[in-house]
């Protein structure tokens, strides 16, 4: 469940240009390199006329040595749901710079994201409300959507994808999913196998997935004590102590914060699910990325230890610093993440039952969740932690919506490599094999000091390992893995 962007997308911006005569404004630069770019009209609602269209904004960005054929085209999503990977092109054409001279890079707005028609919906304050008013929110933002929400899907971004390809005459492509990319290109995979020469997926999760988070939960344990273990810094048992005492005294008795939103005061209950929210989204992006810099997430021992101590101020003040971190951005409105989340995801009701209903299938399915398979934290504590999971969705409409989607055919048996971060407590290890499982001939990696997703490791052999495969459709030489140094960590003592 890769909610929100990873770390270092998020904050990859646009960078001002003149586009050349005839381009659409929006239609990026990229040094070097030649980009055409344009739109596609196609059915909201396939069958709702009534409902109208929505123009599919992509970029191609064409290699360096255009008097040669390309060799491939890379299709690429980065994430969310939300993430529109145009005015990124300029980050993916440097992170893929190694491909460069012979390849060609499509990027597409999925429709309801950047200049593909962004969906607005009311969202504002989704990150920091408590659960009850995102539950508000999500249903307000299905309210709002109508009969349109049915157009937001992924399998209706992957038909749209399609189409692209073919208007542009591109044969077979390379699909390379980051995030919520990887759940997005198997679905293209399935609906359009003929059309796929390799995938690579960064940060994955399965198309059928515990919507309780479980496998989050655990691989939160299990980052503490590696990143102990190898730091030398603390002690990966007692840190798992202290946080599930941490957790257990948040469950007991939250802690107040208090942010600005808007130049006025606003409190942000610190509870044991906002704790796990933290640890799994915040404290797991780009990992590796600065590895002279203690992350988040090399600060939390220490910050356990002393809360568990009964001294909270310490992880009072840096939860109160995310949070005001997270308020000060320029968020773009959550309709799109909500509505593909809302219609798409797996989860324990059915959608054609009516509200009490659901609530009571919910409540029997997290019953039956194994109690002690969320780590360090309580089954309820976790369940009700995640933004894209759990019954945040409980109340999104059934009249005029999708229905979950769940791969019903054999995928396309060709290349393909899943990357996993083996600190990504986002998209866990564990979720990542299982995503790997999907494909009839997939190899597993995993990168060791690096989170969510494994490309932000600094020392470029995650990246370099994703663009060889990309190049020769077979994983490399992999011995850089073991020089990618370990976090740096703060002693709790």
């Amino acid at each position: 469940m890769p909610f929100p962007l990873p770390s270092g997308l998020d904050t990859a911006s646009k960078a001002p240009h003149t586009p050349e005569p005839g381009a659409p404004p929006w239609c990026p630069a990229v040094p070097g390199r030649r980009v055409e770019c344009g739109t596609e009209p196609r059915p909201l609602v396939a069958g709702r006329p009534d409902l109208g269209t929505v123009e599919v904004a992509y970029a191609l960005v064409r290699r360096e040595n255009e008097a040669a054929p390309a060799r491939n085209t890379v299709m690429v999503n980065p994430g969310g749901p939300g993430g529109a990977p145009i005015d990124l092109a300029a980050w993916f054409s440097m992170l893929l710079g190694s491909l460069s001279p012979d390849h060609d890079l499509l990027l597409i707005d999925p429709r309801g994201t950047g200049h593909s028609g962004a969906v607005a919906c009311g969202t504002d304050g989704f990150l920091w409300a408590d659960r009850a008013e995102q539950r508000r929110i999500t249903d307000r933002c299905g309210a709002t959507l109508g009969p349109r929400a049915a157009g937001y899907t992924s399998a209706a971004t992957a038909d749209d994808f399609n189409a692209v390809r073919r208007k542009l005459g591109l044969g077979k492509v390379v699909l390379y999913g980051i995030s919520y990319g990887t759940y997005l290109m198997p679905i293209y995979a399935e609906r359009h196998p003929g059309t796929v020469r390799s995938i690579v997926l960064s940060g994955a999760y399965p198309v059928t997935f515990d919507p309780f988070g479980g496998p989050s939960a655990r691989a939160i344990s299990l980052s503490l004590r590696r990143i102990c273990e190898r730091s030398g810094a603390c002690d990966g048992g007692a840190a798992v102590r202290d946080l599930r005492k941490v957790a257990a005294m948040l469950r007991a008795r939250p802690v107040d914060l208090t942010i600005t939103v808007g130049g006025r005061p606003q409190t942000v209950k610190l509870t044991e699910s906002v704790l796990a929210q933290i640890l799994t989204f915040s404290a797991s992006g780009g990992l590796g990325g600065s590895p002279d810099e203690v992350s988040l997430i090399g600060t939390m021992p220490a910050l356990l230890h002393r809360a568990a101590k009964g001294d909270t101020g310490p992880l009072v003040t840096a939860m109160t610093a995310l949070y005001q971190q997270t308020a000060d951005q320029d968020i773009p409105d959550m309709g799109l993440t909500i509505a593909v989340v809302c219609n798409d995801y797996t989860r324990p009701w059915s959608v054609d039952a009516p509200i009490r209903q659901r609530w009571r299938q919910f409540e029997r399915a997290l019953n039956r969740a194994d109690p002690h398979g969320f780590g360090a934290f309580s089954r309820e504590g976790y369940a009700y932690s995640i933004p894209d999971g759990g019954e945040v969705c409980i109340g999104w409409p059934k009249e005029g919506t999708a229905r979950p989607y769940a791969l019903s055919g054999r995928l396309p048996d060709v290349p393909t490599l899943v990357v996993s971060g083996d600190l990504d407590n986002n998209t866990a290890a564990e979720n990542s094999r299982l995503s790997a499982a999907q494909f009839p001939r997939a190899r597993f990696l995993s990168v060791p000091n690096t989170g969510h997703v494994a490309e932000m490791d600094a020392s470029g052999c995650a990246v370099g390992l994703v663009s060889g495969f990309i190049r020769d459709e077979r994983l490399g030489d992999t011995s850089c893995l073991a020089k990618i140094p370990p976090l740096k960590v703060n002693k709790p003592y």
